[in-house]
């Protein structure tokens, strides 16, 4: 049976949240397949010659991190976005931005992140603060057209990449692979997949890294 374990990140390196203890989780996963919240261009032909040929890392954290996994571990990557997050969400962004409560929020929950690292990101309080800050969202954002259009676009955009992983499954046999992606989504996402394990018939175990399993 093939097994996912899904592994909340954040897209830059922040204290705790490096690299380098990022790919001490792989290490101890050793993933065959590593499945990333990412479209095909993020790490292009160039940023892949200019790391074997001059060790120049990439800026993404989860990208730096297989680089890194490389150096000792044979993968597959499998970049699973069909489509960026589109204006609204960039939109929506733009407005929480000017609201002092909300900046405060996300900065605690970063000064978290950079003291415990992947303990902190992938646990039941990280989806608590989350949750958190969503509902202050929507309250500034109450009877707001914007909140909803941005909603759409996550859960389609959620959507595709389990999308692309149980098609990648149907089509291809591996032990273990992990899917790397936004502690934003982890709620969703998990959700998501307990939805899905009963609907499709394929072979396949997820592991929530953290204390949940699915």
């Amino acid at each position: 049976m093939s097994t996912i374990t899904l592994i909340s990140t954040v897209h830059e390196e922040m204290g705790k949240c490096n690299a380098d203890e990022l790919c001490a989780i792989l290490e101890k996963i050793r993933p065959e397949i590593v499945f990333l919240e990412a479209l095909e261009k993020t790490y292009s032909n160039y940023d892949k010659v200019r790391f074997t040929a001059f060790g120049v890392y990439h800026k993404k954290l989860e990208i730096k991190t297989i680089q890194k996994y490389g150096l000792s571990s044979t993968y597959k990557y499998v970049p699973l976005l069909d489509n960026g997050l589109s204006d609204s969400f960039q939109k929506k962004n733009d407005f929480l931005c000017r609201k002092n409560q909300h900046k405060k929020m996300l900065n605690d929950f970063n000064l978290l992140a950079k003291e415990q690292g992947f303990l902190f990101l992938n646990s039941a309080k990280s989806i608590g603060l989350q949750a958190e800050m969503r509902t202050f969202e929507y309250r500034l954002l109450l009877e707001n057209k914007l909140n909803d259009a941005v909603d759409d676009d996550i859960d389609a955009y959620e959507n595709s990449m389990l999308r692309n992983i149980y098609s990648y499954c149907r089509n291809n046999q591996f032990d273990k692979a992990v899917f790397l992606c936004g502690v934003a989504h982890r709620r969703s996402i998990i959700k998501k997949i307990e939805s899905l394990s009963s609907k499709h018939k394929i072979d396949l175990n997820w592991v929530i890294y953290g204390n949940e399993i699915v």
